[in-house]
C-alpha cells in the first residue's frame, strides 16, 4: 500500500511540474509594457509617511522641472519609453474630469478643500507647483511656475491622440464610474478599449457598461493573488484574476506558478496583463513601483509582462536597452 501511495505521490509531484514549467510554455513575442506612474514626477522620501501625509514637502531636491500629471510630464514619461501612462481624475462641480492626484487641494495648492467639490475652471486658475518644497519650507522652487497646468481628461486624450492611459479613479461611488462612462463617449476620446483602476465598486460599475475594458482595484488584485497562490498548480485562472491586472512583487515571483512564462502566458490567455512592482517589507504599504534600473535585473531576458515605473525617465530607457540586448544576445 506504501509503494502505491509513493507512487501515486510521485506522478501527482510530476503532473504539477509539468503542469507549470515555464520551459515548456509556448514562447510568444513581446517587449516589456512599461507603466510611468503619474509621468515624470518629483519623488518623495516615504519614511514614515501616513496615508494622508502631504508628499509635497517631502520631495527630494529636483532633478528635473516636471510635475505630475501634467501634459508636459506626461510627454516626457512618453520620451522616456513608456508605453502606458498613469493618471489621476476627480469629477468636478461643471461636468469635466480634472487630472490631479490629490483629494484635497491645501497639499499641492494655494486652494484648499476637497477637489471634486470645485469647478475646472476654478481649478484652472491654481499653481499646482505651489507647496513642492525640498527643505522644509525655506524655499520653494516651483511656486509661480505651475499656474493653470491642471490639465482636463480630454485635454490630455486630444494632446495624444493614439497613446495609452491608465485612469486612477479617485472618487469611490457608483455614479463617478457612470459619469466618466458618458464623458469618454459623448466627447469620443477613446480609440481602444478603456483601462482603469478605483475601489471594487467603480471596477464592478465599469465592468457592466463596458464588457472589453482592462479594469482592476485593490481587493481584485489581493483576491487574484491569494487565490492563484492556491490552486494555480492546477493551471486554474481565478475569475478574479481576469481581464485586469495580476501584480508580481520583485521577490514574490518563486511562489508564481509557472512564472515566469507558463504564469504570464496564463495571464495573457484571461486577457490580464502582469505587473512587476518593487516589495519592501518595511515600506508604507510594502509595494511600490520600480525606481531604480538595478530592481528589474532579475528579470528574464525575453519578459513580456509589464513594469510599473516610478522613474521613468531612467528605468525606461535602461529597460529599453535591457531587454532589447539581452534577447539579442540569447538568440
Amino acid at each position: 500500500m506504501r509503494k502505491y501511495v509513493l507512487l501515486g505521490t510521485a506522478a501527482f509531484a510530476i503532473a504539477v511540474y509539468l503542469t507549470n514549467a515555464s520551459w515548456l510554455a509556448e514562447k510568444r513575442p513581446g517587449k516589456p509594457t512599461l507603466i510611468a506612474h503619474r509621468g515624470v514626477y518629483q519623488t518623495y522620501n516615504r519614511e514614515n509617511l501616513g496615508r494622508d501625509d502631504c508628499t509635497a514637502i517631502r520631495v527630494y531636491q529636483p532633478q528635473h522641472q516636471y510635475l505630475e500629471n501634467t501634459l508636459a510630464s506626461m510627454q516626457a514619461a512618453f520620451d522616456a519609453g513608456a508605453d502606458i501612462v498613469e493618471l489621476d481624475v476627480h469629477s468636478t462641480t461643471d461636468g469635466e474630469f480634472a487630472v490631479f492626484h490629490d483629494w484635497t487641494l491645501d497639499c499641492r495648492t494655494e486652494g484648499s478643500g476637497v477637489t471634486r467639490e470645485h469647478a475646472m475652471s476654478y481649478l484652472k486658475t491654481l499653481d499646482i507647483g505651489y507647496g513642492y518644497t525640498a527643505d522644509g519650507g525655506q524655499t520653494f522652487p516651483f511656486r509661480g511656475k505651475g499656474v493653470g497646468l491642471m490639465p482636463t481628461l480630454e485635454e490630455v486624450y486630444r494632446n495624444f491622440p493614439g497613446k495609452n492611459f491608465l485612469i486612477n479613479i479617485k472618487g469611490g461611488h457608483v455614479k463617478e464610474a457612470k459619469k466618466l462612462d458618458r464623458y469618454l463617449r459623448e466627447r469620443e476620446l477613446l480609440s481602444g478599449p478603456l483601462m482603469a483602476y478605483g475601489n471594487e465598486k467603480t471596477r464592478v460599475t465599469l465592468r457592466e457598461l463596458r464588457p472589453d475594458a482592462w479594469l482592476f482595484s485593490r481587493d481584485s488584485v489581493k483576491q487574484c493573488t491569494y487565490r492563484y497562490l492556491i490552486l494555480g498548480w492546477s493551471g486554474y485562472v481565478p475569475e478574479a484574476c481576469r481581464n485586469g491586472a495580476v501584480i508580481a512583487p520583485n521577490t514574490w515571483h518563486w511562489a508564481l506558478w509557472g512564472w515566469p512564462d507558463r504564469f504570464i502566458q496564463r495571464m495573457e490567455d484571461a486577457g490580464s496583463m502582469v505587473m512587476v512592482l518593487d516589495f519592501r517589507a518595511r515600506s508604507p504599504g510594502g509595494m511600490h513601483g520600480i525606481y531604480k534600473p538595478e530592481q528589474i535585473d532579475f528579470l528574464p531576458a525575453d519578459y513580456r509582462g509589464a513594469l510599473w515605473v516610478e522613474k521613468i525617465e531612467t528605468v525606461g530607457p535602461y529597460a529599453n536597452t535591457k531587454f532589447t540586448s539581452e534577447a539579442t544576445e540569447s538568440l
